[in-house]
């Protein structure tokens, strides 16, 4: 979809070794091994985005980085570490920092899609939050989809709710919204 709208993608391996996380318990295992390891998860990212900046079609100035679920915590502790990126965007991603960052340290514009309804992010967490993000003076926006839950941009998310008992649905309206907004948020960052 990216590609669709002009823009070079690239999928990370952020578990490493092309683990796949085909149960919740194994997400859970994965993303907090990740998590623990924070500088290990940085340094493969870091070597994602410079593998990113060498293809001739990217312009090594004009770098973002999108996250869901756990993706969305790495980018936004990506930004919140000073990384130079022009933008991250977090779709129902978790929003706890490995590290706090610092005053005049996050770089890059950050955008928040919510579920309303998250079960996974508690409104403290969401608090904390929106506070770091205006205590270091980052330029963000955080947006918060009604009756929305976990996993509302994933059209399979109904059916992986019904089968592990999670607190998980998509939402066409959500989903759709979300991502009229993040492509006016790359429009923007990448003017």
């Amino acid at each position: 979809m990216l590609a669709e709208l002009g823009y070079t993608a690239l999928a990370m391996d952020m578990y490493g070794d092309g683990k796949q996380a085909l149960h919740p318990e194994d997400a859970k295992a994965f993303s907090s091994e990740l998590m623990k390891n924070f500088d290990s998860a940085k340094a493969r990212f870091i070597a994602g985005m410079e593998f990113l900046k060498q293809q001739a079609s990217v312009d090594p100035t004009r770098i973002a980085a999108i996250g869901y679920c756990m993706g969305g915590g790495v980018v936004l502790n990506m930004a919140g570490q000073g990384e130079d990126l022009k933008g991250v965007a977090s779709f129902h991603g978790s929003l706890a920092a490995v590290r706090p960052a610092q005053p005049g340290s996050i770089k890059a514009k950050v955008l928040v899609l919510h579920g309303g309804d998250d079960k996974f992010i508690p409104p403290e967490q969401i608090e904390a939050f929106k506070q770091e993000m205006k205590s270091v003076g980052a330029d963000f926006q955080f947006i918060s989809y009604p009756g929305a839950v976990h996993s509302f941009t994933n059209p399979e998310a109904d059916e992986l709710g019904k089968k592990f008992n999670m607190p998980i649905a998509y939402n066409a309206e959500a989903d759709k919204k979300s991502w009229d907004e993040l492509k006016k948020f790359l429009k923007a960052i990448f003017k």
